[in-house]
């Protein structure tokens, strides 16, 4: 495997790096911006999902378009819009221009969540495959590491011994920095080259060799020539391909295997995690400050068990991982729901009285008074202070009042994260770019891709609701749930496409 190519698979990933990063911001900035702008739970959660929504679309019509126009162009867009985004959420003055900022965010990540992995498959060979598509997951969670950095030093440095930094700004400059990554990636796409098997269909045969030669050298260049032009003629006339063509009989199999990986990977709730870490870190009483340093935990066992796929993914194949990280997730997220269940909330007077915030005193006819579950004691907190003051100060109250073995859901939480790192998040994309035929590629990626961003979107926006009104343990008991009920699901229809090139993949699992 070339260095070159190595280089280009990081380089076409690098949206993943900005999607990991607007990922990961939004858990910090909502603990700022929510307050700030008084937001219920629903804007909460239509800020942090909007992305998602936008997303969609983009996913829904960028592989066809890419189909078209060729991959390398829609990238270059998808950079613009990036930098674009993070300019105008720095700048956001009301809730409105905040959401519609991250929403032109989410058609860059949409298309590039796609793109990415489509393109990497195109100059890939059987042997690197794998490991190569899931550099763009290795991106992903760096964008979530430096996000989570990013955040807990914001969040360190803003004190109120501090001239530069306040509540009333440090969301913006939590937001601001994603555009100095978006304009490194806009550039260095210019020195990427078009995918080769899009240049055969296009006719373009002298610069896809041209291509191939440059990236695997002149005997596999050889051997990848061979097997594209073996393979072209029947995926011309991609004109001719409609939705409807992805219901056909020889394609029903892989359209169902793809729509079961790419839905539980959203349904288990890995964004309700990323998007809502610090959320969620405060529930269970470690304080504001470990929340964002917890964030940071959570993201460098994402990386570890990143570079754990790209490391097994060719040597022990696709299936083995999907099937071990789904059971891992399905116990981690139980062992989270048990943890919850668990809590009990009580404050005491004189804890009341260390409050520094204002109002403090309202809490004091709620003093010594145990609460068996979190959703009755948030809201008896929210009658007393108001959801504004009250969300201000939540860490500092949930700090105070929780009684509950937070190590036991840390490692439920982070088990999740390093079970959906070696599995459903890397592995997904790698068999959604190998699965389909190139003349289907572009249109059954960007199909499923909106499902999978659909579901992703709903789980982000009700995720704040679930909370409040269902409690921290049922939410993850029912996300806990439904893993372990993919995992039968898959164990049932999964097939193996290790070691296969993209033309065997096809007569195997289409034309058969």
């Amino acid at each position: 495997m070339s260095k070159k190519l190595v280089l280009i698979a990081f380089v076409v990933s690098l949206g993943g790096f900005l999607f990991g990063f607007d990922a990961g911001i939004i858990s910090g900035v909502m603990s700022y911006a929510g307050p700030e702008f008084d937001l219920t739970e629903g804007q909460v959660g239509w800020v942090v999902s909007s992305p998602s929504f936008a997303a969609m679309l983009a996913m829904l019509f960028s592989g066809r378009l890419s189909d078209i126009i060729g991959r390398k162009k829609i990238l270059l867009i998808v950079a613009f819009l990036y930098a674009v985004s993070a300019l105008f959420s720095a700048y956001a003055i009301s809730y409105e221009m905040l959401y519609i900022a991250r929403m032109i965010g989410g058609l860059a990540f949409g298309a590039a969540l796609i793109l990415a992995p489509m393109y990497i498959a195109e100059v890939s060979t059987p042997e690197n495959r794998g490991k190569l598509v899931s550099i763009q997951q290795l991106n992903i969670v760096l964008g979530f590491f430096a996000a989570f950095l990013s955040n807990y030093f914001f969040n360190k440095y803003n004190t109120p011994e501090s001239t530069f930094l306040n509540d009333e700004n440090v969301w913006r400059w939590m937001l601001g920095v994603e555009l100095i990554p978006a304009l490194l990636y806009f550039f260095a796409l210019f020195f990427v080259p078009r995918s080769p098997r899009w240049l055969y269909l296009k006719n373009k045969f002298e610069e896809a060799k041209k291509v191939l030669r440059a990236i695997h050298g002149e005997v596999k260049a050889e051997e990848e020539i061979v097997s594209i032009e073996h393979n072209i003629n029947a995926e011309k006339n991609l004109s001719k391909v409609a939705i409807k063509d992805l219901l056909k009989r020889s394609l029903r199999f892989i359209l169902v295997v793809g729509l079961v990986v790419g839905i539980l990977q959203q349904i288990t709730g890995i964004n309700a995690v990323y998007f809502y870490a610090t959320s969620i870190f405060k529930q269970t009483g470690i304080g504001t400050d470990a929340s964002f340093s917890s964030g940071v935990l959570l993201s460098t066992i994402t990386v570890i068990f990143t570079f754990v796929a790209m490391y097994l993914i060719d040597r022990t194949g696709r299936r083995p991982l999907l099937l071990i990280g789904t059971a891992g997730i399905a116990l981690s997220l139980l062992l989270c729901a048990y943890g919850f269940k668990q809590a009990k909330y009580e404050l005491t007077s004189e804890e009341i009285n260390s409050f520094e915030f204002s109002d403090a005193n309202k809490l004091q006819p709620y003093a010594n008074q145990v609460f068996e579950n979190d959703i009755d004691f948030k809201n008896a907190m929210k009658l007393a202070l108001g959801n504004q003051i009250y969300s201000k100060n939540d860490g500092a109250i949930l700090e105070a009042a929780t009684s509950m073995n937070a190590t036991l859901v840390l490692i439920g939480i982070l088990g999740f994260i390093a079970c959906f790192a070696f599995s459903l998040g890397p592995v997904m994309w790698v068999l959604l770019s190998e699965l389909y035929p190139i003349k289907y590629r572009g249109l059954a990626i960007g199909v499923i891709a909106f499902i999978n961003s659909f579901i992703s979107s709903v789980v982000q926006l009700i995720f704040p609701w679930e909370l409040s009104n269902l409690g921290n343990a049922m939410s993850f008991f029912l996300f806990g749930a439904i893993a372990f009920i993919g995992f039968f699901v898959l164990l049932k229809i999964l097939p193996e496409t290790k070691g296969k090139s993209l033309e065997q993949i096809e007569n195997e699992f289409v034309r058969n």
